[in-house]
């Protein structure tokens, strides 16, 4: 596995990452056995740069990779996320707090929980609309300094917020959704990192099992997955949306991978700044994840995955109307 850099923090990282959110919650019950052995296989094959946040399975992710890291933290990147506050009795229901004083709790909970004295990458998970932005990176630039953190982050952020962010402190890294499915940041977000030096993080770059092609119909769903309310998987829409994928399972198998390979190696492909965290709580899917770092697509390839897939195809939104107040702030 190669290696990429986030922005201009210098840090190293694999060319991809794993996102760890669905090991403890989202896409069914957690198997913690199988989570700790999926992060060792990661590991051993040279993915470094783990992902996480506070609001997964209400703290119960960053602890389970505090176990993980307890004789391995030097080896691995570290990112993780504040900013989400859960209604400790509603699935859903949430709200956003990045009050210094907040940020400055969140910091020192999630590294007890991790068992670590540093977060390599620290994310605002999300904004809070109200709060100048100026505030809170100022908030988390002070723990740059304390020496709790190495390099920021923002998550789900519009281009204008990025550059106000950057003005501040240097922002490492920009977490947003983005897939063949999910194509909107390349209009201005992509371009606006690009501009500022700073790494773009494509989380869900699988369209949260979308673009594997496996996924035929929802009945199957536990009923505490995600997808069950999420638009785009609702049942009109999905039906919708499953013939979208015809083109990228017909050259998958012309080129003998799978389709979540070839979406994997097209993200790769977009420029050596971006760095995908597809996430996985098995190791069978995450050895096939990352077997995408080895394929080579030519330009009439990435051409005609462009075409199967075109901007703006996906029908449905990426959140319930809730979530959806909380991207591009």
């Amino acid at each position: 596995m190669e290696h990429r850099t986030l922005g201009s923090s210098g840090i190293a990282v694999s060319d991809l990452g794993l996102g760890c959110m669905g090991m403890s919650e989202f896409y069914g019950p957690a198997d913690d056995d199988e989570s700790l052995a999926t992060l060792d296989r990661a590991l051993a094959l040279g993915l470094t740069f783990l992902d996480t946040a506070d609001m997964y399975g209400r703290g119960h992710n960053e602890a389970l990779i505090g176990r993980f890291l307890a004789d391995k933290r030097d080896r691995v990147v570290l990112a993780t996320k504040f900013g989400i506050v859960r209604d400790p009795n509603d699935g859903y229901s949430r709200r956003v707090d990045n009050s210094p004083a907040y940020i400055r709790q969140a910091c020192e909970a999630s590294l007890s929980r991790l068992g670590t004295d540093r977060i390599d990458l620290y994310y605002a998970h999300r904004l809070d609309r109200a709060a100048p932005v100026e505030e809170t990176i100022g908030a988390m630039a002070e723990l740059v300094t304390a020496g709790k953190v190495i390099a920021l982050g923002l998550s789900e952020v519009s281009a204008a917020t990025l550059r106000r962010a950057h003005a501040v402190h240097p922002i490492a890294a920009l977490q947003t959704e983005y897939s063949l499915w999910t194509r909107d940041v390349e209009t201005e977000v992509l371009p606006a990192c690009r501009e500022l030096g700073i790494a773009f993080v494509p989380y869900s770059p699988l369209g949260r099992g979308f673009l594997t092609g496996a996924l035929k119909d929802t009945n199957n769903l536990s009923v505490q997955d995600f997808r069950r309310i999420a638009p785009r998987f609702q049942r009109d829409a999905f039906a919708r949306n499953l013939a979208l994928i015809n083109g990228l399972k017909a050259m998958a198998e012309q080129k003998q991978a799978t389709p979540a390979q070839l979406a994997l190696a097209w993200l790769l492909a977009k420029g050596r700044d971006i760095i995908p965290i597809p996430g996985t709580k098995r190791r069978r899917y995450l050895e096939e994840n990352a077997a995408a770092a080895d394929i080579q697509l030519s330009a009439d390839d990435l051409s005609r995955l462009d075409q199967a897939l075109p901007p703006g195809a996906a029908i449905g939104d990426r959140y319930p109307e809730e979530g959806m107040k909380g991207v591009n702030v």
